[in-house]
């Protein structure tokens, strides 16, 4: 048999690695994300591959109710259709599974348009070439991690990434992605519990504190200009991904591809992998990202506060466990918001509290109904870190 520098091959004679790049070849498809992997992984990291019980019917009850509360008192607090006038917005109770599942549904046209600039990246022929020494392994390996990897390890990644935030998310929205206006709001009554539990928070008061929250977020990313403004950003930030060689190299130059420990290594890490191809180019895009998503969240926890301070007795405990919650997220959902080209920390979060107070402040809540009135009035990122300059381009 041909040794690997013979035949060009670094994976020949290697089991455990061309299991791998054969499941992954069966997997991708036409699109090159590989969905069937993706949901199993999803699947399997949100139960740790343990049977979930079914969701109690009475959770479907319990909310049914709570949100109806929730949709009466954000439509009035802000203004804001919660749901098309053809349908009353519902809550959908599920298990972590089905969330994971559902999740990765939702935001399919996102992945399949970042798979998609990874495979246009491996095929250009006018993009930065890969070292082509048919003697040496590692460059071999990274040419073929560019063509088949990349795409392919994405649905992997995302698969087990949505299965974590499925074992911790509450909502739908612990993220402010965009979702299908006319899908049920989606709650995870197993986490909920175990919240509670932890907290000692008292459950019907964590429910509707969610349904708040939820039905809230709803209404802004229901606005369509709103919706349309996140996904173009989004989308242009999953097309900015370029190759980067020399940091793909250095970032494997340490694995021998004759050893299946390092190929697992190897797998095991994509940050490493999408962290290589991130551009100083999409830093505009994540600036004006960070914009919106910045208002959406001041927003949001500005007509929380609102509502809950009078709505439920115990707002202010639970409002500030999950405000904890949030900004010391695991992993899982910093590496989404990284993939993604988000970025909720603290900072961000801040960013957003001071300049709907600001707004507030000087225009009242009848100025801050202003701001999701149509794709003008929308902030930019120096308006964020200056809310009179928001009031006076829209003439407050």
């Amino acid at each position: 048999m041909a040794s690997s520098g013979e035949s060009g091959n670094p994976f020949e004679g290697v089991p455990f690695f061309g299991d791998i790049m054969r499941m992954l070849q069966q997997a991708g498809g036409q699109t090159g994300l590989g969905w069937d992997v993706a949901r199993q992984m999803a699947v399997a990291v949100a139960t740790d591959g343990e049977s979930e019980p079914n969701v109690d019917p009475i959770e479907r009850m319990r909310f049914d109710e709570l949100v109806r509360v929730a949709d009466l008192h954000v439509a009035d607090a802000t203004g804001l259709a919660t749901a098309p006038a053809s349908r009353v917005l519902g809550v959908t109770p599920v298990t972590r599974a089905d969330w994971a599942v559902r999740s990765l549904d939702a935001h399919r046209p996102l992945l399949e348009r970042l798979a998609g600039s990874l495979t246009r990246m491996s095929e250009d022929p006018d993009g930065p070439e890969l070292p082509d020494d048919p003697d040496d392994p590692m460059a071999g390996m990274l040419s073929g991690l560019t063509q088949m990897l990349g795409p392919m390890m994405l649905g992997m990644t995302a698969g087990s990434m949505v299965g974590h935030m499925a074992r911790t998310s509450l909502g739908q929205y612990d993220l402010p992605l965009p979702r299908p206006a006319t899908d049920d709001l989606l709650v995870i009554p197993a986490n909920l519990a175990e919240l509670a539990e932890e907290w000692s928070l008292p459950d019907d008061e964590l429910r509707l504190w969610v349904c708040l929250h939820e039905v809230t977020t709803h209404a802004v990313l229901g606005r369509p200009h709103v919706r349309e403004r996140l996904e173009t950003l989004l989308g242009s930030y999953a097309d900015g991904f370029r190759l980067d060689p020399g940091a793909l190299e250095a970032s494997f130059g340490d694995v021998d591809p004759s050893d299946p420990a390092g190929l697992q290594a190897l797998v095991d890490r994509p940050e490493a992998l999408l962290g290589a191809m991130r551009t100083d180019e999409q830093a505009a895009t994540a600036t004006r990202l960070e914009a919106i998503t910045s208002a959406i969240v001041g927003y949001v926890d500005h007509v929380m506060d609102t509502i809950g301070t009078k709505l439920i007795p115990s707002y202010g405990m639970t409002t500030e466990v999950q405000r904890r919650r949030r900004v010391t997220s695991g992993e899982s959902a910093r590496f989404v918001e990284r993939l993604l080209g988000l970025d909720l920390g603290q900072r961000q979060y801040d960013r957003g509290t001071a300049f709907v107070a600001g707004v507030v402040d000087r225009a009242g809540e009848a100025g801050l109904q202003r701001l999701w009135a149509d794709e003008t009035t929308l902030p930019t990122p120096a308006e964020i870190d200056a809310p009179g300059l928001w009031l006076a381009r829209i003439d407050l």
